[in-house]
């Protein structure tokens, strides 16, 4: 297991990821193609969305990371999602799953469990998803979940037990486990709750923290905690909800090394 999370590592993986700027190989769901890669951005990583299944597992080769939302999947962008899956696993490329409303169809949610059980660094969603995915609930309200964070934290641990990898619950306050340790994440602003692909782009972030750290726990606290320190200086500025997406973007661009040193962050191991 990797060591104890902390602000300074933190501030260290912020800083790792404007250094190296990670290529990030995004099979993502069509909704949230523009912001996923707008975020990517401009925290400094890069973006690249190669769906085609005879490309996916070449690029999976040579990405830093990779991210498989499964959001709109389809038989096609499925094939792609297990060639990518199974390159990213022989080159070592670490990969984050994001089992968009997973539970209530039963397509993705036979998917998301073939997919999980090879190896991904990172599965994030919301309490209703991992709950699904762990075989612990039937999922949300479509894409909303109808469970707490803290709903879903037995089915974390338990998930991250069969996966290797660390499990991320969003919420009001995040809850992130690697089986062993569990870290809260808060802050934020609700106004994310009401952008379109704020949840799928931390997916494409945890990525990029992921690769740039060295360390799945460390990388996708770093994700959290830097897309609520975002959020609420975005919400200071900004209208309403279609403002505050523009805003939340610049903001992804100013957090820096020492913002994420005044992360919400509690430790509980």
């Amino acid at each position: 297991m990797s060591s104890a999370v902390d602000v300074d590592a933190l501030a260290a993986a912020r800083a790792a990821l404007t250094t190296s700027s990670p290529l990030v190989h995004c099979l993502t769901n069509t909704v949230v193609q523009t912001l996923t890669a707008n975020v990517l951005l401009a925290v400094g990583a890069a973006p690249a969305m190669v769906e085609a299944p005879e490309e996916a597992g070449d690029f999976a080769a040579i990405a830093s990371a990779l991210l498989v939302n499964v959001g709109t999947v389809h038989g096609r962008s499925a094939e792609a999602m297990r060639v990518a899956v199974r390159s990213a696993g022989a080159a070592g490329t670490p990969w984050v799953l994001d089992p968009v409303a997973v539970g209530g169809l039963r397509f993705r949610t036979d998917l998301a469990v073939e997919l999980a059980g090879s190896g991904p660094a990172v599965v994030r969603g919301n309490a209703s998803e991992v709950m699904a995915l762990a075989g612990a609930g039937s999922g949300g309200r479509g894409v909303d979940s109808t469970a707490t964070a803290d709903d879903a934290l037995e089915a974390a641990v338990a998930l991250s037990g069969r996966t290797g990898g660390v499990v991320a619950v969003s919420g009001p306050v995040d809850v992130v486990t690697d089986g062993a340790r569990v870290v809260r994440v808060g802050g934020g602003h609700p106004l994310l709750t009401r952008t379109t692909g704020a949840g799928c782009a931390l997916g494409a972030l945890t990525a990029a923290y992921v690769a740039a750290s060295g360390d799945r726990l460390t990388g996708t606290v770093a994700a959290h905690a830097h897309v609520a320190l975002a959020a609420e200086a975005a919400a200071a500025v900004c209208s309403g909800p279609g403002t505050f997406a523009a805003a939340w973007v610049d903001a992804l661009d100013a957090v820096g090394p020492e913002d994420l040193l005044r992360a919400d962050v509690r430790d509980e191991s």
